[in-house]
């Protein structure tokens, strides 16, 4: 199947998921978290869920594999945790949950950083892929 037949054959509305990974943040003070839940609405599609949830692997995996069974999202956004500090965990949490990675995903992210903040676009991280049916990425928080 051809871009074009993908793009005919795919739903005009998606169900996704927002899960923001900080210890020190409460959703509250989310504000990477809810310009993705402003600007997912605004392109009309439904937000189920925006969590919260702490920099730990343990943690992050238990609930992307919660998420994804109890609410069937199409997409699942984390933004947070992908840094390279000893904590930034989220990539690492994730990884092994995928079916298939997007690896092109990281490269473009990587390249449009790169011409917004120049040579600190190499201290971050992103990833995508799929799990069960749905796409998952895994992003910055700035």
């Amino acid at each position: 199947m051809g871009t074009g037949e993908h793009k005919q054959t795919a739903p005009g509305h998606l169900d996704i998921g927002v899960l923001s990974i900080s210890t020190t943040r409460s959703l509250a003070e989310d504000k990477s978290g809810h310009w993705i839940s402003r600007q997912s609405k605004k392109e009309g599609h439904r937000v189920m869920c925006h969590r919260v949830i702490p920099d730990d692997a343990t943690i992050i995996a238990e609930t992307v594999r919660e998420v994804l069974r109890d609410l069937s999202p199409h997409v699942l956004l984390l933004t947070g945790g992908t840094g390279i500090s000893p904590r930034d965990v989220t990539i690492e949490a994730v990884r092994p949950l995928l079916s298939k990675e997007l690896t092109a995903f990281a490269v473009l992210f990587t390249q449009l950083s790169f011409e917004e903040i120049d040579s600190a676009a190499l201290l971050s991280r992103a990833m995508a892929g799929i799990i069960d049916n749905a796409v998952v990425f895994c992003m910055p928080g700035s």
